[in-house]
């Protein structure tokens, strides 16, 4: 199979073992912004397309949906904390299990606290307190103009019709609670297009690139130029997306799944989410969640970035159980597929 075609059968598996509302997944070049692949379900056949009941099916959710993709905004939390200057590598946070802010309880996913940690542990627990710590550390200002600059908030400008810019009111109310929100991916909603660039940041270095699809546009006349627009703003300092990358490399090799998943020969850098569904009229679901995964590999010279994700999926908890193999064996076929070289 093609790596589109790898792609649909691993969003297959998903949506339908898990009964999900909506899977979709994108595969990219994380320094050049070229899409691989990309697929979403629930699907339609344009050859029939008049006998579909369900309209919204015909959205494309990758760029016209947005969504609350939850502990995958942790790695871009603490590498705004890095670069800024806020907290290192090794800095430590007393770890309680939970925070009060605007009266209102944030707890770690299993409501337990572990101490007095090191902002790996964060990334390797995902630790919504320890998110919180480092956005704080940073303030307001200082931690919304950083996600601002990945993206959030805006179009990115691939060439496909109907993308939405994502809503991002919270990273700018000045509210406590909004802030720590943020921090783990709660209260900014955005396309999965817009997190998969964002999150290339961390693996190309710290730029910001363009999605997309075509490469050159040729015309009958014979003339050819660019299907994009180049935008490479510079986010991170290089040494500090390294550093991160670093840190997700330690979540696969040592935490994830306890180390089931890491690959002897290549390094791979990863982290999952697992994200309450918010409710129409306020508040969150208790019984409603997004899981999402995202991973590049080799983790210090990327030749691709995955993204998956897969809406309330039944009868599981957490992105590790549900995303976690997908990711692993999609890693296995691109490397094989590419022959691309081992790099340890």
């Amino acid at each position: 199979p093609t790596d589109e075609q790898r792609l649909e059968e691993t969003h297959a598996s998903v949506h339908d073992h898990y009964d999900s509302r909506i899977t979709g997944g994108i595969i990219m070049d994380p320094s050049t912004g070229a899409i691989v692949a990309l697929a979403a379900l629930p699907t339609f056949d344009p050859n029939t397309f008049n006998t579909v009941s369900d309209t919204g099916i015909f959205t494309n959710p990758l760029v016209e949906s947005v969504f609350e993709f939850g502990s995958i905004m942790k790695p871009l939390t603490m590498a705004a904390g890095i670069d800024s200057g806020a907290v290192g590598e090794h800095t430590t946070y007393y770890d309680a299990g939970f925070i009060t802010r605007d009266e209102a309880k944030i707890y770690n996913y299993d409501l337990r606290g572990r101490g007095r940690v090191e902002m790996q542990e964060v990334l390797s627990q995902s630790l919504n307190t320890g998110a919180a710590f480092v956005a704080e550390k940073m303030g307001f200002d200082v931690f919304g103009r950083y996600m601002l600059n990945l993206g959030f908030g805006e179009e990115t400008g691939i060439d496909l019709p109907g993308e939405v810019p994502g809503i991002v009111s919270g990273l700018k109310s000045g509210s406590a609670l909004d802030l720590a929100s943020a921090s783990f991916g709660q209260g900014v909603a955005v396309t999965p297009i817009a997190m998969t660039r964002a999150l290339a940041a961390l693996a190309n270095g710290g730029t910001i690139v363009t999605p997309h699809v075509a490469d050159t546009i040729r015309f009958p006349t014979g003339i050819t130029h660019r299907a994009w627009q180049e935008d490479e703003r510079r986010v991170f300092q290089k040494e500090h997306a390294e550093t991160v990358t670093r840190m997700l490399i330690k979540v696969v090799d040592e935490a994830l799944w306890e180390g089931k998943i890491k690959m002897e020969r290549y390094s791979i850098a990863a982290k999952t989410g697992t994200a309450q569904i918010a409710k129409p009229v306020g508040g969150y679901y208790d019984d409603r969640y997004l899981h999402s995964f995202f991973g590049y590999f080799p983790a210090h010279e990327p030749r691709f970035l995955i993204f998956l994700f897969t809406v309330e999926p039944e009868g599981v908890s957490y992105a590790s159980e549900t995303l976690a193999r997908p990711f692993h064996e999609l890693t296995q076929f691109l490397i094989s597929y590419y022959d691309i070289p081992p790099d340890r």
